[in-house]
């Protein structure tokens, strides 16, 4: 199984925090056998860049966090060439995430390469919630942490994520909960890039939300308990936070969309 996945000289040349881009540095990003290219799932420009990204890299493999692994595995060489009749082999319609055309460049710009899903079942994740991300994952969850409890400091730090995520509009006693969800789509995101890699050999690419590629308690954070390094960017919209935890980031105009805070309001 394959482990070192960057050279040694690449991880002592990257940034303590990220190191801002431009779009045109998407084709000369710095090699790596996993790169986890971020996004804000519904603006069209941030999967427009990650396809650009995906061109340069010519990866072996794309995982995504938007399938399962069942769903994936209806990916085909026939089904794959138009829009439509993919999105229809995926059941893209009704899962929740953005309308399909704006995730096709992704997959065009990769139209050989080995799909995988890292994306969980609904009531596994909803389980996450009360049982804890270790019981639902089974057997494999201490390669990513999910037996140990996080330092206080970060754990209060997700909380409040959660919170600001959910438009403070949670019970407090169920943000715990909503931590150890994430923790588990971690887990599950890492363990397929795992696959993905030692299927293909590499280089690896993922799509996911930029909360997912956080190097600090991200999918980088946890394939690095595997032994696996790699390559993290976020896409943020109009600014970025103080010291993003990512290798690179971009920023974007915002995508135009409805408040998403609208549906916790009561008339």
């Amino acid at each position: 199984m394959r482990r070192l996945l960057i050279p040694a000289l690449f991880v002592l040349a990257l940034p303590t925090f990220a190191g801002e881009i431009t779009p045109d540095g998407l084709g000369d990003l710095p090699p790596a056998d996993v790169v986890i290219l971020g996004e804000v799932h519904d603006n069209a420009v941030h999967h427009l860049n990650q396809a650009r990204a995906i061109r340069a890299i010519r990866p072996s493999a794309l995982v995504l966090e938007m399938l399962t692994a069942e769903q994936a595995s209806a990916v085909t060489a026939a089904n794959r060439a138009d829009p439509g009749t993919l999105s229809a082999a995926l059941g893209w319609e009704g899962s929740g995430w953005p309308d399909f055309t704006l995730y096709w460049p992704v997959f065009e710009a990769a139209p050989d390469v080995a799909i995988f899903g890292g994306n969980l079942a609904r009531d596994k994740v909803r389980r996450a919630v009360s049982d804890g991300a270790a019981e639902v994952f089974g057997d494999g969850a201490s390669q990513f942490g999910l037996d140990k409890a996080r330092p206080e400091a970060e754990q209060e730090m997700r909380e409040a994520g959660q919170a600001e995520a959910h438009c403070n509009a949670l019970p407090a006693h169920l943000l715990p909960g909503m931590v150890e969800a994430q923790r588990l789509r971690d887990a599950a995101l890492a363990a397929a890039v795992l696959e993905a890699l030692d299927a293909t050999g590499g280089p690896v690419v993922l799509i996911t939300g930029n909360g997912h590629a956080r190097r600090d308690w991200g999918v980088p954070a946890m394939l690095a308990l595997a032994d696996v390094a790699a390559l993290s960017l976020a896409q943020f919209e109009n600014d970025a936070p103080d010291d993003p935890p990512y290798d690179f980031f971009l920023l974007t105009e915002a995508a135009i969309r409805d408040d998403p805070c609208a549906v916790f309001r009561k008339d």
